[in-house]
């Protein structure tokens, strides 16, 4: 078997991981100063991993439903994720904002894979402005 390595097409691939893995830690920061389950860990693992399953998805696969399918995989695992998040008791409901914010690392995660950075930034600054600042207005 012969390697046919390609420097150009890792370079950026780790440059697209780079991006998602730093995107995700300001508010992996947040969560986890605020001492909310997930944070500095979960978060930028869910974006990297979100976004390298993208990468590989958009190298091998020779269609366009093909890369739907691997798309609606990452979507689908991290609401599953998210969902164990989610804490309920006889009156309330926690961990819902945690849960939408590691669907939302996903998202910035697939957003990076495809180079839709303004996405991935917007998303990103919503969400942590709304996990900052929201709360205060209640």
């Amino acid at each position: 078997m012969e390697f046919d390595i390609q420097f150009d097409e890792m370079l950026k691939n780790l440059v697209h991981l780079g991006i998602a893995y730093i995107l995700s830690l300001p508010m992996a920061y947040d969560r986890e100063h605020s001492h909310h389950g997930a944070g500095l860990r979960t978060f930028p693992l869910v974006a990297v991993a979100s976004c390298g399953y993208a990468l590989i998805g958009m190298s091998v696969l020779t269609s366009s439903e093909a890369e739907s399918k691997v798309l609606e995989g990452i979507i689908t695992g991290i609401g599953f994720i998210g969902g164990g998040a989610i804490l309920k008791n006889k009156n309330s409901t926690y961990g819902t904002a945690t849960a939408a914010s590691i669907w939302n690392m996903g998202l910035i995660g697939i957003a990076v894979a495809f180079s839709r950075f303004e996405i991935a930034i917007l998303m990103a600054f919503i969400n942590f402005v709304t996990l900052r600042y929201v709360k205060r207005f209640k």
